[in-house]
């Protein structure tokens, strides 16, 4: 299965890359060129079928180190400094670097450099970095005598940030309990076709950037586990069965282009093919930089920006996944096979974790809360973050409208239940507002 996986993840990249060039820089082509260099992480994460949580987490610190060379170079942002309300300011303190010409060469460095380190197969952005390099100098962006400076500091603010990354508690993981699922009706199992483990049950041990008291961003109480006729749980594991069953070739289509599954996994016989998708965050993360495209922000906001919603999407996965395994909810195919329909399958390949509340809901509504905020509401976009996975652009009127979809499509999906999707919706808001309040003017 894995080198099928390989080769499938080789064939795509290469296809992908034959069109896309880094080119001749232009005026306000920096949002284009970053979000390029930027794509080179996610191909990363998509070969190491990153989980969600831990797919985030590597856009904070990837783009933290961008952010970071920007600081250190003096650079000044709309918003002013990102991480003075941060629970890591104390960690960023400044390090009295020589200066140099193109902060912007040594921030994209600094986030390939970063990539490299953080990820298991990150050594496959080496040859990135010396792409990157050679573009440097063919497009006088530097030049030989001013390169090893450029890259030295790059290489200090990385290092400054994977000391930081250090101390999160990501290291600390693999020591913790193993998780058990929970014995009893109600609970969540491991579901078809791969029954996989839960994963990441202890995430919300993690350290957060903005989020002080993880309590205080709980969600609204889910509904109780109740089979009896009418009770709020049956009516909506109802409700997933029979929408399922009558999906418009709209509401399909919405549901597998946020499908967004790094875990999905298909069988050929008995040979098991794991397919590519994207990560959630990923799929917000490209939001982010079609966003920066579209109003041609400087350099500097595009970095600031996909530094902030990297950093609030990890914040709101560990709020998210503490719910998830306070509650160890049962997934819809589960309950629904064993109770109504042993036959009934969902649009969608279930996740491998408990079900309240709803992760897309939770990080789609963070994201598209910050988003707004800066941008304003009605800041229209074609999202073509999936193109590259074999689905079609989608346009949407807003950033509301987007994470409003995303939360829906779990529903058409059949993996949420409608309870986990609007109190998700809720809990992601909060967050988004939270943070805001922290860092914006």
């Amino acid at each position: 299965m894995k080198e099928v996986v390989k080769c499938l993840v080789a064939l795509a990249i290469s296809f992908f890359y034959c069109q896309v060039s880094l080119g001749q820089k232009k005026v306000n082509d920096w949002p284009r060129i970053y979000a390029e260099q930027h794509f080179h992480i996610t191909e990363v994460m998509v070969t190491d079928v990153a989980s969600p949580p831990v797919a985030a987490r590597i856009y904070a610190y990837v783009n933290l180190a961008a952010y970071r060379v920007l600081q250190e170079s003096g650079v000044e942002f709309r918003n002013g400094d990102l991480l003075a309300q941060s629970n890591i300011h104390e960690q960023s303190a400044p390090l009295s670097l020589q200066r140099i010409d193109s902060p912007e060469f040594a921030a994209i460095y600094a986030m390939l450099l970063v990539g490299e380190k953080i990820m298991p197969s990150g050594y496959l952005l080496k040859e990135k970095q010396k792409v990157w390099q050679t573009w440097g100098l063919k497009s006088k962006t530097i030049n030989k005598k001013n390169q090893d400076t450029h890259l030295q500091f790059a290489q200090a603010v990385a290092d400054q940030v994977l000391s930081i990354a250090k101390k999160d508690g990501y290291l600390q993981l693999t020591a913790l309990t193993r998780y058990t699922p929970k014995e009893g009706p109600g609970y969540w199992y491991p579901t078809p076709p791969a029954y996989m483990a839960a994963i990441e049950p202890e995430w919300k041990t993690m350290k957060t950037f903005f989020l002080e008291n993880l309590s205080e961003y709980d969600p609204a109480p889910m509904a109780p586990f109740d089979l009896q006729p009418g009770s709020s749980f049956e009516r909506q594991m109802t409700e997933v069965y029979e929408r399922v069953k009558n999906l418009s070739e709209e509401e399909r289509l919405i549901a597998n282009f946020w499908d967004c599954n790094p875990f999905k996994v298909e069988f050929a016989g008995h040979m098991a093919i794991g397919v590519k998708k994207i990560s959630p965050g990923g799929h917000w993360m490209g939001i982010t930089g079609i966003a920066a495209q579209k109003a041609g922000l400087p350099f500097a906001e595009t970095a600031y920006l996909h530094t902030l919603v990297g950093m609030a999407l990890h914040d709101a996965f560990v709020s998210c996944w503490k719910a998830k395994y306070d509650t160890h909810r049962i997934r819809p195919e589960t309950v629904i096979n064993q109770t109504l329909d042993e036959t009934w399958k969902p649009i969608l390949q279930t996740p491998p974790f408990p079900e309240y509340t709803s992760g897309h809901s939770v990080v789609s509504s963070a994201a598209s809360s910050l988003l707004t905020s800066y941008f304003g509401d009605g800041f229209g976009f074609i999202d073509s973050s999936e193109v590259y996975f074999g689905l079609p652009e989608r346009e949407f009127t807003s950033f509301n409208q987007a994470s409003e979809e995303a939360a829906i499509s779990r529903l058409y999906g059949g993996i949420h239940f409608r309870d986990a999707i609007e109190n998700g919706v809720a809990q992601g808001k909060k967050i988004g507002k939270s943070i805001w309040e922290k860092v914006g003017k």
